[in-house]
């Protein structure tokens, strides 16, 4: 196909009119931290899709660009734009692609050959799945998502675990990912029609962009489609990159993103994690004042009790150690957290974690 492109570039982004393949090799190597992938599935379709009633038909995927001549062709192409991609993938960064059961484990394959280290699959439930009209297989409700690091030796790559937690009621977020199809007011469409057939929600965007990138930070979409991962980048203060072969499906990414405002730099932090924190020794609490040698510590149920110390080792019995030793020593565990374990005692009573101390001294550093 003919290379010549067209782009359309902003201060926050980037769209390119063109072949994925040829348009990553335009870009520097080690230049993007984050890449979201939507390839074609290669579903293979042949014939029309029904529905019951044999009168209305199903809006699947039949476009061109869906259709490879055998799987060798398209386990060809997978290969070409992954080896693109971790080129210009930094060192620090992470890939996810999507795919439905036709071909997402072809290009697990293809990851792993080429030196991608896996770190999660995410299976993406949706609330609203299109039914099986057939009736010859089960409900197709699933995509799967893979995320993977440049190789196995690149442990530097973003994760946002306490964000993804906070998102998740102060859970752990978990690698099922329930979130409706793209409906109502989100669906884009053309004359009444879905104007691109896989169109992706912004919140499975949001969710894979928050958790592996941060403000500033370049995401690539070689597969851009109608835009979402440029819309969402943008949003949360990130640059983009999108790449789209098809003009049409181009023009409506432009169109959405124009209607986009970043948010606040302020809105866009998010919950830091506490080893990225300044280190606080139990220490400084007792110069600080916060604490006072002779105090007494309790945990949680004030079962247990320990004396502070004027070095801020802690006293239990005939035992001595710091809050961490003493906390596990208490519970005849192997290890313990003692800035979560431990709590002082106001006046009335009430109790205090340390950990919460810590923090405001941590406030101070800042």
């Amino acid at each position: 196909m003919s290379h010549k492109k067209k782009k359309r570039e902003t201060e926050e982004g980037r769209l390119v009119i063109g072949d994925c393949c040829w348009e990553m090799a335009q870009l520097q190597s080690d230049s993007v931290d984050l890449i979201f992938a939507d390839p074609p599935y290669n579903l293979q379709l042949s014939g029309e899709l029904l529905r019951p009633n044999n009168q209305s038909r199903v809006a699947g995927v039949a476009d061109d660009w869906d259709k490879f001549e055998n799987f060798a062709a398209y386990d060809a192409f997978t290969r070409a734009w992954l080896t693109e991609a971790r080129r210009v993938l930094k060192d620090t960064g992470s890939l996810w692609v999507i795919g439905t059961y036709h071909n997402i484990h072809r290009i697990g394959t293809a990851l792993q050959d080429l030196g991608f280290w896996l770190l999660n699959d995410v299976v993406w439930r949706k609330s609203n799945p299109m039914p099986n009209f057939r009736g010859r297989r089960f409900t197709n409700a699933q995509e799967t998502l893979i995320w993977c690091a440049k190789g196995e030796a690149h442990k530097g790559y973003t994760f946002n675990y306490e964000a993804m937690k906070s998102l998740n009621e102060d859970l752990q977020m978990r690698s099922d990912w329930l979130l409706p199809l793209c409906t109502g007011a989100e669906r884009i469409k053309k004359d009444g029609r879905k104007a691109h057939p896989t169109q992706k929600p912004e919140a499975l965007l949001r969710r894979v962009i928050l958790s592996a990138s941060k403000p500033g930070d370049v995401v690539l979409d070689p597969f851009l489609g109608s835009g979402t991962t440029a819309v969402v980048a943008k949003q949360l203060g990130r640059r983009w990159i999108g790449i789209e072969q098809s003009a049409e499906y181009a023009t409506i990414a432009a169109t959405r993103l124009a209607k986009i405002t970043p948010l606040d730099c302020v809105d866009l932090e998010t919950m830091k994690p506490k080893r990225g924190e300044p280190r606080v020794p139990f220490g400084n609490l007792l110069e600080r004042g916060l604490i006072a040698p002779g105090e007494t510590l309790y945990d949680r149920m004030k079962k247990v009790k320990a004396r502070v110390r004027a070095d801020g080792s802690l006293a239990h019995g005939p035992l001595t150690g710091s809050i961490h030793r003493i906390g596990a020593l208490a519970q005849g565990a192997q290890a313990c957290n003692g800035w979560t374990y431990w709590y002082v005692a106001d006046e009335k009573g009430d109790l205090t974690s340390i950990d919460n101390l810590r923090d405001l001294v941590r406030k101070e550093l800042y």
